[in-house]
This record gives C-alpha cells, structure tokens and sequence, in this order.
C-alpha cells in the first residue's frame, strides 16, 4: 500500500467516527473530540440508555481501536503500530522503502504518521467511552463498566508510552479552551485510580454483592471475553484489570520504585491474575463480519510485513520450535530458511527484499493469526513473566520463585502457540542469538547481538537474569510491538540490532534507539499553547530522541 495517500484515503471503523478524521484535520483532536460523533449517526447519550445495540456500537469502537484493526481501513493501524512500535520493538519491518526512502523505520519521522496513534485514541476510544460514561452505564451495568474503565486505561496506556505527555484528565469536560496536557507520571496516577474502580466493581459483580442485570447481547458487547456466563466472563475481566496492573507497576520501576512495588503487591496480592491461556485477552476476529487482523491483510494483500532481523537472530540463534508458529520461510532462492530485515537497512527494495521470511499466515498453521489469536493483549505468559521480575525484586506475594515463574512463562507461551519441546529449550545452557547476514547487502550484517542463553543459572547477577526474563518475555509477546518496544527502552532488553542507517539528523542516537514519538502536527497547528506546555513536561525536545518519564538512563537495580 502506498502510505503517501493515507492522509486521502482515512476511514474510521464504524459510521459513529466516520467523519472525525475529516474534522480532526481542521480542528485539535482534543479540542472538539466532544461535538464529533453526536449528529452523526442521530445517537445521542440518551438513546444509550436501554439501547444495547447502540451500546454495542460504542463499545466495539473502543475495543478495535486499541490495536486499530478495522474492515474499512488497515492503512490506519499500519501507520499507528506496524511501522513503529512492531519495527521498534524488534518483531517486523517492511520491504517497502516508504516515502522515497525517508520513514520512520530508518527515523526520518513522517508527521502525518506519528499524528495517527494520538488520533486513534481521542476519536476512536475516549470519545465513545465518553458517550457511555454520560448515559450512566456505570448505573446501569455496573460490571461492564468495569470493563470499559479496563479498556480505556488500556488503550491510553499505548498512547502515553508513545508520546509521553498527553491530554487526559480534562477530555471529555465539553470546554472550548484550549485543551492542556498532563505530565506522564499524573496520567499514570489516574490509570490506577481507575484500575482501582474497575476491580471494585468487577468483584462486587463476582463476588455476588452487586448482582445486576446484563445486556441480552452482552456477548456481541463484549469482543474480548465472550462465550462465557457472566460469571465467568467478569472473573476473567477482572484478572485482566489486575495484571494490567501489574504491566503498568513494572513499567515505572526505575522512576517511582516505591508504587511501583506498591501497585505490583496490590495485584499479586488478590491471586485473581491471568495464569492460563484460556484467560489471555484477544480482540475477537470476525471474519464474517469484515473484521480480521490487520496483519494478516497487510502480509498478504499489501506485501508489506517482513520479519526483524533480530527476531530472527533470537529465534534461528535459540533454535527456537515457535519459529515455525511464527514465520514463514523465506521465498528467494538466495536464502535457505528464515531470514530477516535489519531495521533501517540500506538499499531497501521491494522486489528483493519481499521474498524475505513474513508472518506465518498459511492455513493449517495451528494456531495461526487467521484464528482468534490476535490482536493479542495480554497473555497468561507475559504475567508469568511479571511475576519472575516481581520475584527477582523481592517483592511479596509472587507466589514462586523467579527461576520457577520464568520456566513457566517460556512453557505457556509454548502451549499458547501448540509449540513441542519446551523442556528441552528450557534446559539448553549453550545455543545463543545469531549474528545477521543480508544476502543481498552486507552493510546491513551484525554480529550477535547478545551472549544470553536460555537456561535459568541462579548464580548470574541480577541484571543477567533480568536479561534473561525480558529476552524470553519478548519472544512470548510476539507480535505485539507496542508492549515490546516500552519493555526494551524500560530495560534496554533484549539486546535489539540498531537501526542500519540513521536519517533523524542527529535527533536520535543510533545506539541508543529511538525512545518516543513527537507530538501531533494537528496539536501544533490547533493547541499550540498547551503543546508547548506539554514540552516542558517531557524535559527535553519535542523528538524521538527525549526520553519519557518512566524511561530513566540508568541501571535496572
């Protein structure tokens, strides 16, 4: 797909955003978010109440925007995600040398690209969130507004880890001032705030002291845990909610060392986490509806996913059984097996680099990305993995050892993709991620980008084991980026290939790596005042060189 005509060609996922991009273009995001969707459709708040196929409307909205997938428009969620957080994080690139060569994937920011996730989440989430929460369904259904709370802080949690300051505590207050921002570390004390709220009011519905009753069409409502009786769904969600938690304690370690452990022991301590793969969060894909992972759409439709050269450096190194799970082979005849693309790489050219090791979309993969494994949110393993941390760091209530939690998580990611040998890749002390070689242009080769081993050794120093733990939390996370790429810049974990070539002009630094995106063009062009603000409150330089709050320039311990 052509990225140069997106700004043309933006659609939004259902008719009650359709015409919102068109606005956002001529009016800050924030600013008017309140007015787009009211006369759209003929829906006001009102007709909420009672109306649960209107509730479905908003509801879907909000939980397909996390991750942007959409039947209307993929190029929304490519720009959004797939050539930033997927590339930075280590999972993906592209053979497509966008934009005559001058992208993102090599750091010469394109600002129509970097508007797209701050677009996503005022339109596409907060604003219909905000239609649910003015026609009191927290009164009416107290539980999924447990849910919805959940989504939100989710959704929003993506969007601060991209930008750092961001407008939150006052959108949605219908005023027609200029919009300003909240510092990082005030958004994150409002997300667990409202974590605090949703687990209370999903265990008063669990707990049966709230018994109220639900939307008929609760499991139309409701696309990540479906299928289910109520009971069960809302005990699900609200292991969810607390291993959100424990996500978002993790991610502030290194800068509030003293609530991160705070919050973390909160959510450990109600042992109602998400432990099995039947629990694991996934935006539901319906196929038959038009709905399906933007993904698979990207690969086979536009040819424009390829796999990260480090990803296969860990996997091929490791000798990993997902990799099958994972990729594809590679199609040129150059190539025996997998084969990657160094992020930035130099020469990038469609036509040769296409035939380079995609996404394994083929069916009968089992399980493959054309069933409901993805968009993926949380996992069972990722939790685990929170939990070895949680234990490497002494704190209570983990419920194991850090050696124990981490062998488990390698195991459930195993499970979670119908992997054999995970015992074997546990206990193997001596197999080590590979250097790069590109076939086709040697400037891009690396050496190996680490000398990590997969065997638990209790006797490695902290840092060696939490090298460890975050090295095999990133091959479970696969493929979600945007969790990968905020866990290397809070650990420098894995070790990553840096970017080939550099084209920022000396903004980002090519060892360091690109550390968040710059702030909306249409926030300059519209808030101008309270995004200058916003650049105080990030401390440094509106580019992708400034690090956030939570991303402090020192060791793990």
């Amino acid at each position: 797909m052509l990225i140069k005509n997106i700004k043309n060609t933006k659609k939004y996922i259902l008719p009650v955003v359709l015409s919102a991009g068109f606005a956002c273009l001529f009016n800050s995001c924030t600013k008017s978010f309140e007015d787009y969707n009211t006369n759209n459709t003929g829906v006001t708040p009102e007709d909420l109440q009672g109306n649960n196929e209107n509730l479905k409307l908003y509801f879907a909205t909000a939980q397909r925007a996390i991750k942007n997938f959409s039947k209307i428009d993929p190029n929304s969620y490519q720009v959004q995600q797939n050539l930033m957080g997927d590339v930075y994080g280590g999972y993906l690139m592209s053979a497509n040398p966008f934009n005559s060569g001058q992208n993102n994937m090599n750091y010469a920011l394109v600002s129509s690209w970097n508007t797209e996730p701050f677009k996503v989440l005022y339109l596409d989430v907060l604003s219909p969130i905000d239609k649910l929460e003015k026609a009191e369904v927290k009164a009416t259904y107290p539980a999924l507004w447990g849910s919805i709370l959940a989504v939100k802080v989710l959704a929003t949690s993506r969007v601060t880890d991209i930008y750092g300051p961001i407008p939150y505590s006052i959108v949605g207050k219908n005023t027609d001032t200029n919009i300003p921002y909240d510092s990082q570390e005030d958004v994150y004390t409002q997300m667990f705030a409202e974590l605090d709220e949703a687990a209370q009011l999903l265990e008063s519905y669990v707990d049966g002291s709230a018994v109220t009753e639900m939307p008929s069409n609760l499991d139309e409502i409701d696309l990540i845990y479906s299928g289910s009786d109520n009971n069960v769904r809302f005990s699900k969600w609200l292991k969810f909610v607390n291993s959100l938690r424990l996500r978002l304690a993790m991610r502030i370690v290194k800068v509030n060392p003293t609530l991160a452990r705070q919050e973390a022991e909160k959510a450990l301590s109600t042992e109602q986490l998400i432990t099995s793969n039947a629990d694991n969060a996934s935006v539901r894909i319906d196929r038959e509806s038009g709905f399906y992972n933007v993904l698979e759409f990207i690969s086979n439709n536009w040819g424009d996913i390829n796999i990260n050269a480090s990803l296969e450096s860990y996997l091929s190194g490791y000798k990993d059984p997902r990799i099958g799970k994972y990729l594809d082979k590679a199609t040129s005849d150059k190539i025996s097996g997998y084969k990657g693309i160094r992020i930035g790489a130099i020469g990038l050219v469609k036509g040769t680099y296409s035939s380079y090791s995609t996404i394994n979309f083929k069916d009968g993969a089992s399980p493959s990305f054309q069933q409901a494994t993805a968009p993926i949110l949380m996992t069972a393993s990722e939790v685990s993995f929170l939990k070895a941390e949680a234990a490497l760091r002494g704190w209570s209530n983990s419920g194991g050892t850090t050696k124990s939690h981490y062998e488990n998580g390698i195991q459930l990611s195993f499970d979670q993709w119908g992997a054999n040998g995970a015992q074997t890749y546990i206990s193997n002390s001596t197999n080590k991620p590979s250097a790069y070689v590109d076939p086709n242009n040697s400037r891009n080769n690396a050496p190996s980008p680490s000398a990590i081993t997969v065997k638990w050794d209790d006797a490695a120093t902290n840092e060696q084991k939490l090298e460890r733990i975050i090295t095999q939390k990133w091959l479970a996370l696969f493929p979600e980026g945007q969790e990968a790429w905020s866990e290397f810049r809070r650990t420098g974990y894995p070790k990553l290939f840096p970017v080939a070539q550099n084209n920022s002009g000396g903004l980002i630094d090519t060892e360091i790596q690109i550390r968040r995106i710059p702030f909306s063009q249409n926030e300059y062009n519209t808030n101008n005042s309270e995004v200058q603000k916003a650049i105080s409150l990030l401390g440094g330089p509106d580019n992708g060189g400034t690090r956030l709050w939570w991303d402090v320039e020192k060791g793990n311990f």
